[in-house]
C-alpha cells in the first residue's frame, strides 16, 4: 500500500510515517519547514519528503492520504484532495484501524508530561522484555525513533487531546481504545479550538468512557479538574499518584532528594522500589510514578519498572543540555505553558541550588500566541534570575507588558541575532540558559553558543 501523509513532519505524524514504514508499505509525505528531530528521522528511514503542500503530489495516486490535523479547508492540496475521490483518513483513525486493533493499548494523556511518561513506559516494558510498539509525541534517547511497531502484545501511545482532522474535530485519543489509561494532569490549553475547560473535560470523558471495565484508569489524585471529568462518570477501577507525599495516593514517593533525582516508591502505604535516576523535578517524580503504575497494571513488577527507570535517558528537547562554553550550560525546553514552565524551571532550580540561572521564552503555541496565558507568564518564571522574552512579528500582544511587571531582571527582543547577543553579553560563568519553545527558535541555541565560545577565547 502506497500512504501519503499530509504534514508529515509532525512528531505525531512522522510516527505515523515510522510505523507504516515498517508495516511494509511504501510512504511519501508533505510538509514545510521540517526541522530536527523529526527531519533527521524521516531522513534515517528513507521516506520522500516532498516540501511545502503543492496539490500536484497527488498526482502519485497513492493508495491512501492520511491527513494531519495541521491541514484545513481552503488549502489547494485539501480542495484538491476532495475533488479527486482519493481515499482519505486521518492519522488516529489510521493508527486505530492499521496498528492499534487487537493490542493491548496503554494510553497517555493529560496537559503536560505526555511524552515523557510514554517515554518512560514505554522503556519499562521493553526492559522487561515485552518488545512493546509505541508512538511517542517526541524523540527518547532510548529509542532510535519516536515510534516502532514492536513484536510484542502492547503498545503505548502518546494520546493528545488536540483535534484529529478538519473532517474530525474530536480530540485524537477518542480514537484509541485504551485497556490502560494514564491521565497526567488537566489544564486549559489549546485555546484555538477550545473554548473553555470544560469543553476539554467534555473530551477526555469520552476517552474514560472508552477504557473496559477490565483495564485501568491511572490519574493524578491532586488534580481537580480530573476529578471532575471522572466524576461525570467512570466505570473502570481507578488508581491515583502525586508527587506529593502529604497527598493520598494509592502511589507515592518518599523523597530521597530533594531535586527528584532519587526516591523511594510507595504502592498503597507500602515501599515496594528505589529510583535513581538523571531526571529532576518533582513533576517527572509523577510521571515516573504514573508509569509504573501502568506498567504493574501490564503485568511488570514494581521492581523491574524501577530498575528500567533509573537508565532512563530522558527525552531529547525535556531539560535537554544542547551545550556549554565559558562555563554557561544552554538547555534546550519544550515548555510553552506556565504549568510546564514553571515545573521546569523550578526543577533545575533545585538541582542548581543558588547559581544563576537565565530564561529564554518564545510565546509560539497558537495558546500562547492567543495571549490566553500572559498573566500567569510572570508568575510561572519567578525561579529564573534573569528572563528574556521574544517578541515574534505576528504576536498579537505586547510581550514588554509582562516584562516590564517583572522589573529590570526581563527584557524583550524581537530580533533573534539580537537576543542571543543580549543574553551571551549577560551570561556569566556557572550560569543555567534555559531556551523555551515548542518549535525550533530561529536557532537560537545555536547562535548562543557561537557567541559564548567567541567571547571564552577572545
Amino acid at each position: 500500500m502506497h500512504v501519503h501523509i499530509l504534514g508529515i513532519g509532525g512528531t505525531f505524524m512522522g510516527g505515523i510515517a515510522a510505523l507504516a514504514q515498517a508495516a511494509g508499505h511504501r510512504v511519501t509525505g508533505c510538509d514545510r519547514a521540517v526541522y530536527p528531530p523529526m527531519s533527521t528521522q524521516l531522513e534515517s528511514l528513507g521516506v520522500q519528503l516532498i516540501e511545502d503542500y503543492d496539490p500536484g503530489q497527488l498526482d502519485l495516486r497513492p493508495d491512501v492520504v492520511v491527513v494531519g490535523n495541521v491541514m484545513s479547508r481552503g488549502r489547494p492540496i485539501v480542495e484538491r484532495l476532495l475533488d479527486s475521490g482519493l481515499p482519505y483518513t486521518s492519522g488516529p483513525q489510521w493508527l486505530a484501524e492499521h496498528v492499534l486493533q487487537g493490542r493491548w493499548t496503554l494510553a497517555v494523556a493529560g496537559t503536560h508530561g505526555k511524552t515523557t511518561t510514554t517515554s518512560m513506559l514505554a522503556w519499562i516494558l521493553d526492559r522487561a522484555g515485552l518488545d512493546p510498539g509505541f508512538l511517542i509525541g517526541g524523540v527518547a534517547s532510548d529509542f532510535p525513533a519516536s515510534a516502532r511497531l514492536g513484536t510484542g502484545r502492547h503498545f503505548v501511545v502518546e494520546a493528545d487531546e488536540y483535534d484529529t482532522a478538519f473532517f474530525d474535530k474530536r480530540a485524537k485519543f477518542v480514537h484509541y481504545r485504551p485497556r490502560t489509561a494514564i491521565l497526567t494532569n488537566l489544564e486549559y490549553d489549546h485555546a484555538d479550538i477550545y473554548p473553555d475547560v470544560a469543553s476539554i473535560q467534555r473530551q477526555f470523558h469520552q476517552l474514560v468512557r472508552t477504557v473496559p471495565g477490565c483495564g485501568r484508569v491511572i490519574h493524578a489524585s491532586a488534580d481537580p479538574r480530573l476529578e471532575e471529568a471522572l466524576a461525570m462518570g467512570c466505570w473502570t477501577p481507578r488508581e491515583g499518584f502525586s508527587a506529593d507525599p502529604s497527598v493520598l495516593a494509592d502511589w507515592s514517593p518518599r523523597l530521597l532528594r530533594d531535586d527528584g533525582s532519587a526516591f523511594v516508591v510507595v504502592s498503597r502505604g507500602r515501599e515496594a522500589g528505589r529510583v535513581e535516576w538523571r531526571m529532576i523535578g518533582h513533576h517527572n517524580v509523577a510521571n515516573g510514578l504514573a508509569a509504573v503504575a501502568a506498567a504493574v497494571h501490564a503485568g511488570v513488577s514494581v521492581e523491574t519498572a524501577c530498575r528500567a527507570l533509573s537508565g532512563f535517558g530522558g527525552v531529547r528537547r525535556r531539560l535537554e543540555i544542547r551545550g556549554s562554553a565559558g562555563g554557561v550550560t544552554v538547555y534546550d525546553d519544550f515548555a510553552h505553558h506556565p504549568t510546564a514552565i514553571r515545573s521546569t524551571l523550578e526543577g533545575l532550580r533545585r538541582r542548581v541550588g543558588d547559581a544563576r540561572i537565565i530564561a529564554l521564552l518564545e510565546p509560539r503555541s497558537n495558546t500562547m500566541k492567543l495571549g490566553v496565558h500572559r498573566g500567569e507568564l510572570a508568575a510561572s518564571l519567578a525561579a529564573a534570575d534573569r528572563v528574556w522574552f521574544y517578541q515574534p512579528v505576528d504576536l498579537g500582544w505586547d510581550l514588554g507588558e509582562v516584562a516590564a511587571a517583572m522589573g529590570p531582571a526581563a527584557g524583550v527582543a524581537g530580533d533573534v541575532d539580537q537576543l542571543a547577543a543580549s543574553v551571551a553579553a549577560a551570561a556569566q560563568s556557572g550560569d543555567h540558559v534555559v531556551i523555551m519553545s515548542n518549535g525550533s527558535f530561529g536557532g537560537v541555541h545555536d547562535l548562543l553558543l557561537a557567541r559564548l565560545r567567541r567571547r571564552s577565547v577572545a
